[in-house]
């Protein structure tokens, strides 16, 4: 619960520090430069080799305040197995915040809260687990165009929990 707590007052600082650095949206705008500023991205993850497989959809999209800052959400489903040893179900979503100072660079911030689902083999000696893994990650890239290369760090990382090999991780985001 102290985890989930630190989350939620991190995620209020970290939108009013956007809200307080962006330009506002007038109430008068019309719905058509509202989505002139929308972009869509996400991303799709296939896995498989000797009984493995790994399939992940994660869509999401950005509003761009002006050509620096942007604000988004995202959805993660994954569904994990190994032949005769388990599978898994992972589903949830995530907060974005990127921030470009120059125009190649692009630094992010982004909460990530994943429900996951593990089951396990009868015949292992392993108890079935049902969680939640959040994660806050903070990264930088190198952007071109509509895509940026880079790396994040997932401070909240937790070896025995999280959905991910290490708390270190390479991205590529595309966002049209």
């Amino acid at each position: 619960m102290k985890t989930f707590s630190l989350i939620i007052k991190i995620t209020i600082v970290f939108f009013a520090i956007f809200s307080c650095n962006t330009n506002r949206l007038n109430a008068q705008q019309s719905d058509s430069t509202f989505w002139r500023n929308v972009r869509f991205g996400g991303g799709i993850g296939l896995s498989f080799g000797d009984g493995f497989f790994s399939g992940t959809l994660a869509p999401s999209a950005i509003y761009e305040f002006n050509n620096q800052v942007a604000l988004g959400v995202g959805l993660n489903g994954t569904y994990n197995k190994q032949k005769d040893f388990y599978k898994s179900t992972i589903l949830g979503g995530s907060l974005i915040g990127l921030f470009s100072p120059i125009n190649n660079i692009q630094l992010s911030a982004e909460l990530e809260q994943l429900h996951v689902n593990r089951c396990f083999d009868s015949s292992i000696n392993i108890e079935n687990d049902t969680y939640w893994s959040p994660a806050l990650f903070v990264g930088a890239g190198y952007r071109n165009g509509n895509v940026t290369f880079g790396i994040r760090y997932d401070l909240l990382y937790d070896e025995n929990k999280s959905v991910y090999a290490d708390a270190l991780t390479p991205f590529v985001r595309f966002y049209f």
